[in-house]
């Protein structure tokens, strides 16, 4: 396969994420941040970035997955996203903190589009429609990080299950006859690390939602049979106070 076809392949591919950050932007506008992009191919299993390593680049991923982490002093980590093609990885460059706060994973084959952020801030400063475009998906992606907190901390840890499920099948799910199946497969340790409890806890509550109806397992995939009982579990708003864009993994 060409370079150019490839190239072309992987765009499409990420224009399937209907919550990615193309959204944000006119065809003009993304084509001036895709200017500033060179290509990286990334191996399943290797890492972006480690935490505590220096940071400085942006990484909008056009095909595959990557799984963002954090750790504690006592060695727990917590899965903080999964991000997927049309996403874009990234820290703010505040003069502060010249280092990333957690790590990336790569979780399938990955092909990227690297931005250097000093290129990224001469494009702020030329274009104005620009800057103002990227600084919405900024306030998009705070209102997720705040949404996620509010589920994670007020409404135990059935809440934050039920909103994770939620959020997973917002970004991953699909409409079928037997229900919404999450096509993102986690094991029960990886969801564990997502709500901050134990497998076993997760192990113990999806097979109290399975038995009451509220979902399905099969060949590892979960599937969503009634959405109203978990956003009930979850206290979750209805919309618009909360869209799609913002319960999101």
């Amino acid at each position: 396969m060409g370079e150019a076809l490839k190239k072309r392949v992987a765009g499409e591919r990420a224009q399937e994420n209907e919550l990615g950050i193309h959204r944000f932007f006119s065809e003009d506008q993304f084509a001036r941040l895709e200017e500033l992009m060179y290509p990286k191919h990334v191996e399943k299993g290797s890492y972006l970035f480690w935490e505590g390593e220096q940071a400085g680049k942006l990484y909008y991923l056009r095909s595959g997955k990557v799984k963002l982490r954090k750790s504690t002093a006592e060695g727990k980590d917590f899965m903080l996203s999964v991000m997927q093609a049309g996403d874009l990885i990234w820290e703010p460059e505040n003069g502060l903190t010249k280092v990333h706060s957690f790590s990336a994973e790569v979780l399938e084959d990955a092909e990227l589009g690297v931005v250097q952020w000093r290129d990224l801030e001469i494009l702020l400063y030329r274009y104005g429609d620009f800057a103002v475009r990227f600084m919405n998906w900024m306030a998009i992606t705070q209102r997720v990080s705040e949404s996620k907190f509010r589920d994670l901390l007020l409404f135990g840890k059935p809440g934050a299950l039920a909103s994770t499920l939620i959020r997973m099948a917002n970004t991953y799910g699909i409409a079928t006859a037997e229900g919404i199946k999450i096509t993102l497969k986690l094991t029960h340790t990886e969801i564990a690390d997502m709500i901050g409890t134990s497998r076993e806890s997760v192990n113990r509550m999806l097979n109290g939602l399975k038995e009451e109806g509220v979902i399905d397992i099969r060949q590892g995939r979960i599937y969503v049979l009634q959405l109203n009982a978990l956003r009930e579990i979850c206290h979750c708003p209805t919309c618009p106070g909360c869209p799609k864009e913002i319960c999101r993994i």
